[in-house]
Formats: C-alpha cells, sequence, structure tokens
C-alpha cells in the first residue's frame, strides 16, 4: 500500500493529513460513497478546509496518482543507477507501479472509469492527466537511456512500453490471482517479446515503418516533449 511521507511545513501537513484520511476512507468505503463532509471529519477539520486543499475527491485520486508517480520515479531511479541491464530496468519500470498500487486497485480503477470522458479531469487520456502521462512515459524512456536505438525508435519505445502498461494496469485490475501473479508473468512475457522484436525493429528496411507511427502518435498528441 502506497504511505506518504511526513512533513515539517504547517499547511502542507494539514493538506497531507487531510489526503491520507481521504484515502483511509477511500479505501474502507470506496471511492463513490465517500464525501468530502466525511472526509473532514475524519481529518477534525472544517469541510471549507478540506475544500480549500481539495476542491474535491477527484482531485484528492489525483494528488494520489502525483505521489505513485513520484515513488515510481524514485525507486526506478535508484534501480536504473545500478544495472545497465535493459531488461530488468524495463522489468523495474513496469512492475514498480504494480508494487505501489497493490492495494490500492480500487483507486487505481477510478482513473480507467473514465477513460470515455475525455473533458473529465480524472479520464487517463484526458488534459487532467496529462503530466502525469507525460511522467510516466518519462520513465520508460529513463529505462532505454544509453541504448544505441535510432531515433525515432528512442522516441516510440517509451510510449509503446507505456501503451502497454496501461494495458497491463485494466488487467491487474481484475487479477484476483495471489500477488496478481498472472498479470506480473504477463508483463515479464511482454518485455521478453519486446526485447525480441527491438532487434528487428532497428532494422533500416523498417524505418518507413516507424515514421509512420510517429505520425499517428503526434497526431493523436501522444507523443510529448521531454
Amino acid at each position: 500500500m502506497f504511505k506518504t511521507e511526513p512533513s515539517t511545513d504547517k499547511g502542507e501537513q494539514t493538506r497531507r493529513h487531510i489526503f491520507d484520511c481521504a484515502l483511509e476512507l477511500f479505501r474502507e468505503n470506496g471511492f463513490d460513497a465517500t464525501t468530502m463532509q466525511e472526509i473532514a471529519l475524519r481529518a477534525d477539520v472544517a469541510k471549507s478546509a478540506a475544500y480549500y486543499y481539495f476542491p474535491g475527491k477527484e482531485a484528492i485520486i489525483q494528488a494520489y496518482y502525483e505521489a505513485v508517480q513520484d515513488e515510481q520515479e524514485r525507486v526506478c531511479r535508484r534501480i536504473f543507477a545500478g544495472s545497465g541491464n535493459l531488461k530488468a530496468r524495463l522489468a523495474a519500470a513496469m512492475h514498480a507501479k504494480f508494487d505501489l498500487a497493490k492495494e490500492d486497485r480500487k483507486l487505481l480503477g477510478v482513473v480507467f472509469r473514465y477513460t470515455g470522458e475525455p473533458e473529465h479531469p480524472l479520464s487517463c487520456l484526458g488534459a487532467g492527466t496529462e503530466e502525469i502521462r507525460r511522467r510516466s512515459i518519462g520513465v520508460f524512456r529513463e529505462a532505454i537511456a544509453g541504448e544505441r536505438l535510432p531515433k525515432d525508435l528512442d522516441q516510440l519505445l517509451p510510449v509503446a512500453l507505456w501503451s502497454l502498461q496501461m494495458g497491463l494496469l485494466i488487467l491487474f485490475l481484475y487479477d484476483r490471482s495471489e500477488g496478481q501473479r498472472r498479470t506480473r508473468r504477463l508483463a515479464d512475457g511482454a518485455l521478453e517479446l519486446t526485447l525480441k522484436l527491438l532487434a528487428l525493429a532497428k532494422l533500416p528496411v523498417l524505418k518507413p515503418v516507424r515514421t509512420k507511427v510517429l505520425s499517428l502518435l503526434r497526431e493523436a498528441d501522444l507523443l510529448p516533449e521531454g
């Protein structure tokens, strides 16, 4: 289960306390059944104070995903710094998010619920989650840093790996096997296949295909800068 770190700033302490109390209630009662009034009562603050720090429950979920992303980046960068093995780096990037959210699959599911509502702040492809999306792709970009790849493939691969992770996260939500081992095995198998296909994808003869895919991703605004 993801846990937050203590803060020394009083305002940030209050915000963090409200945040932690909200997560407790979401875990106990579910996102839909929890109200901002209940969050304020659990945190022992005025309802107006809860709204001051978080305009609504969606803002709390956004803060949760940001915190998970912060931790994923911290964990992965530590592993990346100590490993030059591409397979190990990709596995770390893929499994870190599973590890951080394994006890919070109900919270993880909230973002997928609104996939078909692009204007919703929690839509996984909407503007409200754009920064998290960029950072998630960035983890895979860091994982392949230093690999000798064609420039276009260097741009394509992180997006492809992020897309794979998003698909696996949906399976992860419904996986009732112990430790979600079925999803994890599928992730490992998919990464093995990716590494084998990578050797073929580097071939100059496939450059027109890579160029076309890049063009499509840019048109779909799925190729973030940085």
